[in-house]
């Protein structure tokens, strides 16, 4: 789940979130490991469900499932009030669509965001499926969405910034022609699902907070195969693109090491 760059970090504990930038502990990089390994499990059982018939809804309760019988928590249900355990959004919705009755067509694109809490600690991650056989043009934006994650984690390591990140998937996208949205960024993620920094898919190399051992971060480019503006539709909750064009994204939760960056969301 994303956090808008308009609003300020909030959390969905009873204890609110208080800012800045936190360090794990090893204690708790190993806690969000565990946290990271069911977000990847659920991914994983969600990846191969994904078939034409399939309700969104049907996929939340998948999820839901597989996230309990691990122990751990759906993060994002109840988190400003909403009402599912996963965002599943199809086509040109972009990010942090409910889950419902929509039926799943040959031809669509489904972008599942996946996050799980387990000893107080949480994991986020999420990937763009394919709904049967689908369009080149979906294909290809999707292998560039992913492609441009991979981009951005591999300038996650110490003495970067937060720019050299967001500089990153931006050059990766905008030469392959895709728009990079603006309004919905990655964030820190810990005891919080928004922590601080925020985590932009777009800047300028060198530029934002230091990138130092401990921090973790979520990473998640959102490309759209038109341009990069957004609307949000009557739920208040599902972003959708502003031309109608479809939009591709992918996500995963990094620890920032002195080995460099490590991926604790990978589906397994």
């Amino acid at each position: 789940m994303k956090q808008d760059r308009k609003t300020e970090t909030a959390s969905n504990s009873a204890s609110p979130y208080t800012g800045g930038i936190t360090i794990k502990s090893p204690k708790e990089l190993e806690a969000m490991r565990r946290a990271g390994s069911v977000v990847g499990a659920t991914l994983a059982i969600l990846l191969k469900s994904v078939e034409p018939g399939l309700t969104t809804k049907d996929l939340d309760t998948i999820a839901y499932k597989e996230i309990v019988r691990h122990g751990a928590k759906p993060t994002f249900k109840g988190y400003r009030g909403f009402p599912a355990s996963i965002c599943t959004s199809v086509n040109e919705e972009i990010v942090h669509g409910i889950p419902g009755k929509r039926v799943l067509k040959e031809g669509d694109i489904i972008k599942m965001d996946v996050g799980a809490t387990i000893d107080g600690f949480i994991g986020d991650a999420a990937i763009s499926v394919a709904v049967g056989d689908v369009a080149e043009e979906a294909i290809e934006l999707m292998d560039a969405t992913r492609l441009s994650l991979e981009e951005g984690i591999k300038a996650a390591v110490p003495g970067n910034r937060i720019g050299d990140i967001g500089a990153a998937v931006q050059s990766y996208a905008e030469a392959k022609g895709y728009g990079v949205v603006r309004e919905f960024v990655g964030h820190g993620v810990g005891r919080f699902l928004h922590e601080d920094p925020q985590v932009p898919n777009y800047g300028r190399p060198g530029l934002g907070p230091l990138l130092r051992p401990g921090m973790c971060i979520a990473i998640e480019p959102m490309l759209n195969l038109g341009d990069w503006h957004t609307r949000i539709l009557d739920d208040q909750w599902t972003v959708v693109t502003a031309d109608g064009k479809i939009s591709s994204h992918f996500e995963h939760t990094i620890a920032i090491t002195e080995n460099g960056p490590e991926i604790m969301t990978v589906p397994g």
